[in-house]
């Protein structure tokens, strides 16, 4: 497994410190962010799981911890929208050059509107998906949420 990707190089080029988590992958678990919490023996609250939805149509990248669950309703009122959904896996995958399961909120191909979970910023540190399946990425929040420039708002 390499532990270069597109969202390793984004840290990179951004001057971010971050550490590099390679875990054991299982394809079969019912909820990935949960399996890797494990897997790394750290706490799911600290592990952020990337979600792709719609609001209105346009696509999103949402982050949350990994054992709650986004409120769709909340996440459209988050970006002044009348629906949100989740998106589909395939189109996820087109969007963001990444496959499910190593969907990472860095480097990905095009840039979309980004929210990140407030619940984030009550750790020191938390973990995010490093672009390819069994790989996470230690980072701090507040330069995660820099490098990204996104949103912070309560939506789980």
């Amino acid at each position: 497994m390499s532990k270069t990707t597109r969202a390793t190089q984004a840290l990179a080029r951004a001057g971010i410190p971050h550490t590099v988590h390679a875990y054991a992958y299982d394809p079969d678990a019912p909820r990935i962010g949960l399996q890797a919490a494990e897997a790394m023996g750290v706490s799911p609250g600290e592990v952020f799981k990337t979600l792709m939805a719609t609001v209105d149509g346009r696509p999103v990248c949402v982050l949350v911890p990994s054992d709650r669950e986004v409120s769709l309703k909340t996440l459209a009122a988050a970006f002044k929208a009348k629906s949100a959904a989740m998106m589909r896996p395939a189109d996820a995958e087109r969007l963001t050059g990444y496959h499910v399961g190593g969907i990472s909120p860095l480097g990905q191909k095009r840039a979309v509107p980004t929210l990140v979970d407030t619940a984030a910023l009550g750790h020191p540190e938390i973990f995010v998906n490093g672009g390819q399946r069994g790989l996470q990425l230690r980072v701090k929040p507040a330069d995660l949420v820099r490098v990204l420039q996104a949103r912070t708002e309560a939506v789980t």
